[in-house]
Parts: structure tokens; sequence; C-alpha cells
């Protein structure tokens, strides 16, 4: 009897070793530059899944940013990645750098606003974009968003001039225009953001205002941007009110990715946003009810949960 309890407790002991353990669920963010606000927010929704969704490993991936974590998450090397608005709905229709390449991808939610501004200085004496018209313009780095952004809208108002514009970082542009070589600067980020917080503390800046009935024809070329309102006192000499562009961070997965996978990732994310709004200011703009505003239809699992709130 003693022998076969042996034998019993050695088959058991056995199989219990034999059995695998539960599978860990990886998942990578494709985010953006480590000093970018992807990939703060990135590794900030990182270390949210890891704590609220059982048997889940998940990190933020460095990347190129939105390109790069399109053509990646459609080729299943990531899970779900940030995007602009506008790359998201290019990749998915086919068009911009997608041209002819359209991309299975799919919406989870729609992040925090990433708006064009417009800054120049009082002593320019310029307050309004058509008097922009023969000034030296600072656009962005070459092939950002800001610039392709900027020359839409500077287009708009018939005050393009290719012989004028410059194609400079945000913190150059800034420094440019306090040396007075260059008349006004864009940024395309969220509001208030570090190089104009720079600028209004060394000079008195000016936010300019664009006219939403001038730039009416891009919202309806372009219906992945938005207009979006910076309220007064967003910087200290900001006053009034400001119309910009908003051109809005969005999360995204592929198109066929699991249903449940994706619930289970939009759900740990937006039942936690205060957690998730302690990795940076900007996050605390995520907001459920924001979340479902996005260029491209919703993937069916991000549609679950929202349909749900």
């Amino acid at each position: 009897m003693k022998l076969s309890h042996a034998f019993m407790a050695l088959g058991l002991g056995t199989m219990l070793v034999a059995s695998p353990a539960v599978a860990q669920e990886r998942i990578s963010i494709g985010t953006g530059g480590t000093g970018g606000l992807f990939y703060v927010i990135g590794a900030g929704m990182a270390d949210v899944l890891n704590k609220h969704m059982e048997n889940t490993t998940a990190r933020a991936e460095v990347t190129g940013a939105s390109i790069e974590n399109i053509r990646r998450v459609a080729a299943d090397q990531m899970q779900i990645g940030f995007s602009s608005s506008s790359t998201l709905y290019e990749a998915k229709n086919g068009e911009g750098a997608f041209d002819g390449d359209a991309q299975p991808v799919a919406a989870v939610a729609y992040l925090y606003p990433a708006v064009l501004q417009i800054a120049t200085t009082a002593d320019t004496g310029i307050s309004s974009i058509e008097e922009l018209e023969g000034k030296r313009v600072n656009l962005g780095p070459p092939g950002s968003n800001s610039a392709v952004i900027a020359q839409r809208l500077l287009e708009a108002y018939g005050v393009f001039d290719p012989s004028r514009v410059q194609f400079l970082s945000y913190t150059e542009g800034t420094a440019a225009l306090m040396n007075g070589t260059i008349d006004a600067t864009v940024v395309l980020a969220g509001a208030p953001t570090a190089a104009l917080i720079d600028l209004d503390a060394q000079r008195d800046m000016v936010l300019l205002s664009l006219d939403e009935e001038k730039v009416k024809g891009i919202f309806e070329e372009y219906p992945f941007y938005q207009a979006y309102e910076i309220s007064a006192g967003t910087y200290p000499d900001q006053t009034e009110p400001v119309t910009v562009i908003n051109d809005p961070a969005t999360l995204f997965a592929k198109e066929g990715a699991d249903e449940e996978l994706v619930y289970n990732v939009t759900k740990a994310i937006f039942d936690n946003l205060g957690e998730l709004g302690e990795v940076h200011p900007q996050a605390k703009a995520i907001s459920v009810e924001d979340a479902p505003n996005t260029p491209i239809d919703l993937h069916p699992g991000a549609k679950r949960y929202f349909d749900e709130q």
C-alpha cells in the first residue's frame, strides 16, 4: 500500500510539473522617441496594463512614431500604437505616406489634443493670420506634421510664401523669434507646451486665432482635423481664447486584432484614468466621453467597451 501510494504521489507530482503555466499575454505599445509625449504616456499605459490585466506583460516601444507604428501594428509586430489622427486616417484610406497601400488598422480611442499653435510677439505688430503675408514664418521641423498642417492653413489664408518660410525645430523656432530673425513660429503639441511657456516667460507672446469660416475648406478636405479652442489663461499672456487646428493623438490596433484583447486593454486604460493622469498633465485630458471621437472606425473590442459606458 505504501509503495502504491508513493507511485501515485510521484505520478501526481509529475503531472503538476508537466502542466503548462498560464500563458502570459505580451502587449507591445508603439510610441515615439523617449523625449516625446507618445512615449511618456505610452509608458504610463504599459504600467496600467501590467497592474490591471492579469497574466499580461506590456511595454512601451521606442519608435519613429505614427508611420512606423502603423506599419508595425499592421504587420503584427506590435499590438497597439499611437498615431496622429491625420496619419491614421491616411493609412486606413491609402493616402499620403500610404498612397495606394491602405493599412488594416482600427481606432481604439481618441487620446488628447495636439494643436497647431502659431505664436508671435507683441513687438512684431502681428495680430492675425492674414498679417503673416510677406512675413518670415517657421513651420516646424522639415517633413513634420506641423509643417504640413501649417502650410495648408497659410494656403487657405492666401499667405503661404515658400521663399519666406523656414523649417526649424520648435526650440530653434522660438529662439529665432526672440532674436528677431523670424516673425512667427509654429508648434504642434498639447497646450500649454514647453517651448511656448518659455517664450511667454521671456516675451509678450501673441497666439494667432483662426477664423473657422476662412478654413472651412480645410475641415471639409481633411476630415481628420478639428477646430479646438485654447482657453484664455492657458499661457500667462493669453487673455482671450484662441481657436486652432487640432490633429489629435489616437490609440489604434490592427483591424483584425482579437476583440477580447482590445476590449480588455481599453477597459484597463479607461477604468484607471486617474492613475494614467499622473504620468503627465496632458494625460489628464484623456476621457471616456471624448474617446470614441476617432478619425476611423473603432475596433469592435473598443466599441463594445464605450457602448457599455
